[in-house]
């Protein structure tokens, strides 16, 4: 009898996803104030954010008309599209 369940293993990448979710909104309210970027905490949420977050901004380079970065909300969505595949594959393989 096998250990690991479906049910285990979408529980765990649900809680991944999560927890990487909050990481991304933290780095979001981080940007709208002044903080250390030299700051331990700051340094390990950008960290963990940043290859996530890159790609999108290398696409969708703000302009200097329009300065809003939008590569957190692409994020948003891309982590959400891959969070629902790995569900699905893990349903198809249980």
């Amino acid at each position: 009898m096998s250990i690991i369940t479906a049910s285990n293993l979408i529980a765990l990448v649900n809680v991944a996803f999560q927890v990487y979710f909050i990481l991304l909104m933290i780095r979001v309210l981080l940007s709208w104030v002044r903080i250390n970027p030299y700051g331990k905490f700051y340094r390990f949420i950008f960290e963990l954010t940043e290859p996530v977050l890159a790609p999108f901004r290398r696409i969708f380079r703000p302009s200097p008309s329009f300065p809003m970065d939008f590569s957190p909300i692409l994020a948003f969505f891309a982590l959400a599209l891959v969070q629902k595949l790995l569900i699905y594959l893990i349903l198809l393989v249980f």
